[in-house]
């Protein structure tokens, strides 16, 4: 696949002295995430596929397929796959639905995040400004869409009643990655570089790191009904969970994880993984650790996981 170097970031003329290692650590960080999703080779699809434990019905999940330029629907109980018609897309990753049934989309190779309809009537490029390598996506109850800007080290919010781009505040982030929102408003980041969560009240009362222990180069995220926060540790090839109220740390049961990326979580319990080095999703039912290769076809490189809420009328 296509390798995204640190030199695809825009470059900064003539910094001045003691802006020299500010400019180093971000190309290092730029590099970092490229190296996660483009240094190793992609196995063949379907390796390493695992007994399937028994069908999940329910709505189709939606994968963003990097290497393929594409983002494809998988029945979770085991039917057919198909391919969305997004032209254009370039090494997509991030996705996230809206309550009127609008699947956005990370577009992350053309540094822009496309919309696709209800209806399923095509993609359109959401306004906005000055996005490199956009990653993580996330949509509030008010249709608000917050992306993961990542080579510019910032989280921005694009309003759904169209009042213009502002930037989160945040403090310190170097290459964001994963975003999930609470229902009342608080933010998750992974924050990739630095080997962190970190979370953004609501109400403006300032950013905090979420206690973790052995956190390396986090990436997606994903909050359950109950608020337990689940984390892709990629660097240590494992998903961990954080327990709502307790903070307690504890390593989600997997098999054979290679880089993992994004997470979802379904209207039954369970948890899907996509296993980006693996070129396959896998599916843990959370209540006894059993895991499943969800069917798919010629995944390269799976980045982005979502399902529609249940109120929507999913796109096809």
């Amino acid at each position: 696949m296509a390798r995204v170097t640190a030199e695809s970031h825009v470059p900064e003329t003539q910094a001045p002295a003691g802006r020299t290692r500010r400019r180093l650590t971000r190309r290092l960080a730029a590099l970092a995430g490229a190296l996660l999703l483009c240094a190793l080779p992609a196995r063949a699809a379907g390796a390493d596929r695992l007994h399937d434990v028994g069908p999940h019905t329910g709505p189709p999940l939606y994968v963003s397929d990097y290497g393929n330029n594409r983002v494809v629907t998988l029945t979770t109980d085991g039917g057919g796959q198909t391919t969305l018609p997004l032209d254009g897309l370039v090494r997509p990753t991030g996705l996230a639905w809206d309550r009127t049934g609008s699947l956005y989309v990370s577009d992350t190779g053309n540094n822009r995040v496309v919309r696709s309809a209800a209806d399923g009537s095509g993609g359109s490029t959401v306004p906005t400004e000055g996005l490199s390598r956009p990653l993580g996506l996330a949509v509030d109850a008010a249709g608000d869409l917050y992306i993961a800007d990542s080579f510019n080290d910032r989280v921005v919010k694009v309003p759904a009643d169209g009042s213009g781009q502002s930037t989160v505040p945040t403090t310190g982030l170097l290459h964001p990655w994963g975003l999930a929102l609470e229902p009342d408003g608080d933010l998750y980041v992974s924050d990739f570089v630095n080997d962190r969560v970190v979370k953004v009240p609501a109400d403006g009362s300032g950013q905090s790191t979420v206690p973790t222990t052995g956190l390396s180069q986090p990436t997606g995220l994903a909050l359950s009904a109950a608020g337990d926060l689940y984390i892709s540790d990629s660097g240590n090839n494992r998903v961990v969970r954080i327990a709502a109220g307790t903070g307690g740390q504890t390593t989600v049961p997997t098999t054979g994880l290679s880089s993992p990326l994004g997470l979802a979580l379904d209207h039954h319990g369970a948890l899907y993984v996509a296993d980006a080095f693996n070129n396959r999703v896998v599916r843990v039912r959370l209540g006894d650790g059993a895991q499943t290769t969800v069917n798919s076809t010629g995944l390269n490189t799976p980045t982005g996981l979502a399902f529609p809420p249940r109120s929507a009328r999913p796109a096809r």
